[in-house]
Order: C-alpha cells, then sequence, then structure tokens
C-alpha cells in the first residue's frame, strides 16, 4: 500500500516527524510518503490558521493524491477533511477522526489533550459532527503551543504529562487522545508511563488506511469468486 501524508502546515521539521511516527506505525509492504506546503502557517492552531492552510492543502492534494491508495490529513483539526473527500474515489483520512474511533474500540470514555484553548471548538465541533461527543468527556488545552512541541523538551514534556494525569484522574475515562500531530513522538512512551492508551492520530490514521485497503482487496476477491461462479 502506497499512503500519502499531508501536513497541513508548512514546518518541514513537524512533517519529519510525522513521517517517522507514520512509518514506525506501518505494517511490513506499505510505503509512506509525507509532505507539506510551502506556503502557509507555521502551525495549525485554531479556525483562522486552518482557513489560511487550505490552499496550500488543496494544491498539494491535487497534484500528488492519485498517485496514492489513500491520503492521510496529518493535522488534528482534520483541515479540509470533507472537501478533500469529495475530490477522489480514494480513501481520505484525518488524523482526529482516526484517533477517535481508536479511542472508542480502547473503551467506553475517553478525553481529549490539545495544546491551546483556540483548538478546542475546533474539535469540539468535529466530536460533534462525527457523532462522537457522547463518548468524549473533555477537551483539554496543555497550553503549549504547536511548534514547542518540536523542541526536545523537558519541559514541554512535562506539561504534557501534567495535563494527560489530570485527564485520566479527573475524567473517569479508558484513553486519552494526542491533539496534535506533534505529539505522535510521545504516545507510546506516555502509554507505558501511564498504563492505559495514550493515542496518536497519526499511527491511528495509518492503520485504518491499512484496515481499509484489506477490505477493499476481500472486496474485490469476493467480486471475482461470485463472477467466476
Amino acid at each position: 500500500m502506497d499512503i500519502l501524508v499531508i501536513n497541513p502546515n508548512s514546518t518541514a521539521s513537524m512533517t519529519s516527524s510525522i513521517d517517522v511516527a507514520a512509518k514506525e506505525a506501518a505494517s511490513e509492504g506499505t510505503n509512506i510518503v509525507a509532505v507539506n506546503p510551502v506556503n502557509g502557517p507555521k502551525s495549525i492552531q485554531g479556525p483562522e490558521d486552518g482557513k489560511a492552510a487550505l490552499p496550500g492543502l488543496f494544491e498539494l492534494f491535487d497534484k500528488q493524491s492519485n498517485a496514492h491508495d489513500a491520503v492521510i490529513i496529518a493535522c488534528f483539526d482534520d483541515t479540509g477533511l470533507m472537501k478533500l473527500r469529495s475530490r477522489t474515489d480514494r480513501p481520505v483520512i484525518g488524523i482526529g477522526e482516526a484517533a477517535f474511533q481508536i479511542a472508542m474500540l480502547m473503551g467506553l470514555k475517553f478525553s481529549v489533550v490539545t495544546t491551546l484553548d483556540v483548538s478546542i471548538p475546533v474539535i469540539e465541533e468535529n466530536l460533534e459532527n462525527y457523532g462522537f461527543d457522547k463518548r468524549c468527556v473533555k477537551v483539554r488545552a496543555s497550553g503549549i503551543p504547536v511548534l514547542d512541541l518540536e523542541a526536545d523538551d523537558d519541559a514541554v514534556k512535562n506539561t504534557l504529562r501534567d495535563e494527560i494525569a489530570r485527564a485520566f484522574d479527573e475524567d473517569d475515562i479508558d484513553s486519552v487522545v494526542l491533539g496534535c500531530a506533534g505529539m505522535a513522538k510521545m504516545a507510546q512512551e506516555l502509554t507505558q508511563e501511564f498504563g492505559k492508551p495514550v493515542i496518536d492520530g497519526v499511527q491511528a490514521a495509518v492503520q485504518l488506511c491499512e484496515i481499509t485497503q484489506l477490505h477493499s482487496v476481500q472486496s474485490r476477491s469476493a467480486s471475482s469468486l461470485e463472477s467466476a461462479s
């Protein structure tokens, strides 16, 4: 399988981190290509940044998506997701929606830990639109700007840990969803530390792409057998 991963912001270092997380989640034989627009916001924090990212995102998608089996939109806000789905017959998966789907398989309730307060309304709106709002107890802001997640900084990591700890202590949940692609590299370590699922949307999206591909292959095989009989 060949998956195109588009980071809608223009920060190449974040795209590199996303690329690593996606490849770690991918099965043998799955090829990952991670890209980002040259222009546009350096990070997406709230609806205004999301809107500003759309031209570069759409241009990249239109140029490259047809060369791949599936596309992942690697912004937790699922920037432009529904419009992009209408432009192709290939699976287009947002990391926010993918993370929510995996969280609901891990237990009854989950919470989201994201970056800044400005991101909360977008995520809450997405949860409601997807029909997942009854399963999410709370969307929490850690207070960490998106680009600060690129630094290997203990203070940033500890701030994120503290908010995740509060979520598990206060929300009566089975898992925490990390509400930013820049947090992807910390998911496995945090899962081990807390002893409960801490879910990254990049890895979740890769897994859902592969499941979608498997289902497609099985459907084609079944159709071939029916035609032969």
